[in-house]
């Protein structure tokens, strides 16, 4: 039996996407799924994305980085609502459970998709640098120009530093404008720099928030695979009412036999 699979990216951050509401896909065989983002030896992404049937919701998302860990993902969440809505488990809206918990999203005429974040209650603030957990945990670091940074080298750095090298953490390069943010990050799980990040952005934009003491409203953001806005409210706890909005798109699709499941 062959299965299905998708490609969708969101900003350059890409997924495999497989329907496993009936079990095709063996969700323990991480070398599999190791396998299929490489992209010398299998179809190539930054992670992979299983649907599943779960009760009182739309669909439970189940996400694997490139190197078989599990966390959460923004871009990768967003992707997930897309495909949800190719399969026709939703029209517009939807409310899903991920690795960090239930998340509400939404979907506009464009294609446009928005999901919600949870409240981020704590922000850790030294020099030059922001430590933010979105669901997963990003170290932000203020440069003057994101081009000339090598992300996979001082990303790397701090990564496996003796504070983060067991849990490891992302680490986000950011270029702090006055009406926006550049950005570049280096991923744990894929090891290596991705075009976006959902989670970074979004813990970037809260950074810039805080930099600039704005209480609520909606941050662009740029990075290497294209642009996402960050909306946010902030109170006496935190913020909240925080939304990742961007692009979600569908670009190929294919089968995997059962030689290539192997």
């Amino acid at each position: 039996m062959t299965i299905q699979f998708y490609k969708y990216q969101g900003t350059g951050n890409d997924f495999v996407m497989i329907d496993n509401r009936n079990d095709v896909f063996d969700k323990s065989n991480l070398a599999l799924i190791k396998k299929l983002c490489d992209r010398r030896f299998g179809i190539g992404a930054d992670g992979l994305i299983l649907i599943e049937n779960i009760a009182d919701l739309d669909f439970n998302m189940i996400y694997f980085n490139a190197d078989g860990s599990k966390s959460f993902c923004g871009n990768g969440s967003r992707c997930a609502v897309a495909f949800a809505q190719f399969l026709g488990l939703i029209e517009s809206q939807a409310l899903f459970l991920s690795t960090d918990g239930v998340h509400e999203a939404r979907i506009t005429k464009n294609g446009e998709v928005s999901l919600k974040m949870h409240d981020v209650l704590a922000i850790e603030k030294g020099n030059n640098y922001y430590y933010i957990n979105t669901g997963s945990p990003h170290y932000i670091i203020d440069v003057d120009d994101v081009d000339k940074i090598n992300v996979f080298e001082e990303g790397r750095k701090i990564r496996y530093n003796e504070r983060f090298k067991l849990e490891g953490t992302n680490v986000n390069f950011v270029s702090y404008q006055t009406d926006s943010l550049q950005i570049r990050t280096y991923e744990r799980g894929v090891e290596d720099e991705t075009l976006s990040c959902g989670t970074g952005v979004t813990a970037s934009a809260l950074s810039w928030a805080d930099k600039y003491k704005l209480t609520e409203g909606e941050v662009f953001i740029q990075t290497q695979g294209g642009d996402l806005k960050v909306a946010f409210k902030r109170n006496e706890f935190g913020f909240n009412n925080i939304w990742l909005i961007g692009p979600a798109v569908q670009v190929f699709k294919g089968k995997l036999s059962p030689l290539e499941r192997g």
